[in-house]
């Protein structure tokens, strides 16, 4: 009589089977449409505990063993001054879908609170990223994977609408301007964060969302981002196809329809732009 299969094998199986099209093909798309990773590449994989990078940890793993392309990972996980319960969580977590994870101490979580007042997420993040980049390249690897997704992307493309008076995208695929010859890819561009819910849900697994103190307290601390979200939730329960829509635009500009554009931090006005001022 065969084993029954362990959780991280049936997680794995789902990625490859009923999850395929969701999620495994898209990733797979994404690597290829934007050059995300190329023979040779070493990666780091940059898991924060989150449903998000965990899936990006799994989805690695399969397309070493089943891609075409030939590359090697690592996969690391910075604690920013998690509590114990959280980071005994994590662990766990990475344990049960044998995801050999590489975690580095910091302080990130207490400097970023305390040199950047009521507003710490932007100094948080950009603190993370740097001890992540250095922590990586440490290692050898020439790429560090994020789990930003489709949803991502979206959000914050509608975001700098709304808030910023400016439309910006998220690259799949940028080089680092302090660290030589590194790149931060996001390989679950194409990937909708409701089909990572449903991975998430169908293999019974649970993971830790941000774990701040400033997110301790969610209607204190009751996003833009957040706001947007549910934003999106509502006009996806009248149109399904909303959140593709977007992402399309996104690679679908008219720029001759458009009074501007910044390009390399120099702004053009179209009328001056096609006049050649």
């Amino acid at each position: 009589m065969p084993r029954p299969l362990e959780k991280y094998q049936l997680a794995e199986r789902s990625i490859i089977t009923e999850f395929r099209k969701k999620i495994y093909s898209r990733f797979a798309e994404a690597v290829k449409r934007y050059a995300l990773i190329e023979d040779g590449d070493r990666i780091a994989v940059c898991v924060s505990g989150g449903k998000d990078s965990f899936l990006l940890a799994k989805l690695v793993q399969e397309y070493a063993r089943h891609g075409d392309i030939r590359f090697s990972a690592e996969y690391i996980c910075m604690d920013p001054g998690y509590s114990e319960e959280v980071l005994s969580k994590v662990t766990q977590t990475a344990e049960t879908l044998n995801v050999p994870l590489k975690i580095f101490p910091s302080d990130v979580f207490a400097v970023a609170d305390e040199i950047a007042g009521e507003s710490p997420c932007y100094m948080c993040a950009r603190m993370r990223r740097g001890f992540l980049y250095g922590r990586a390249k440490e290692l050898g690897c020439n790429k560090i994977a994020l789990g930003h997704h489709k949803t991502d992307v979206v959000v914050t493309s509608l975001m700098s609408m709304l808030y910023g008076g400016q439309l910006q995208g998220m690259l799949p695929k940028l080089r680092s301007n302090n660290f030589e010859g590194m790149q931060l890819i996001r390989p679950l561009y194409c990937v909708s964060e409701d089909d990572i819910a449903e991975w998430a849900c169908v293999n019974g697994l649970s993971f830790i969302n941000c774990a701040c103190k400033k997110t301790e307290n969610r209607a204190e601390n009751y996003s833009a981002r957040e706001e947007v979200k549910n934003i999106l939730a509502r006009v996806k329960s009248r149109n399904p196809d909303a959140e593709d829509s977007v992402f399309a635009a996104l690679h679908n500009v008219k720029l001759d329809t458009l009074v501007g554009f910044e390009y390399d931090g120099k702004q053009y006005f179209m009328q001056k732009f096609r006049d050649g001022r």
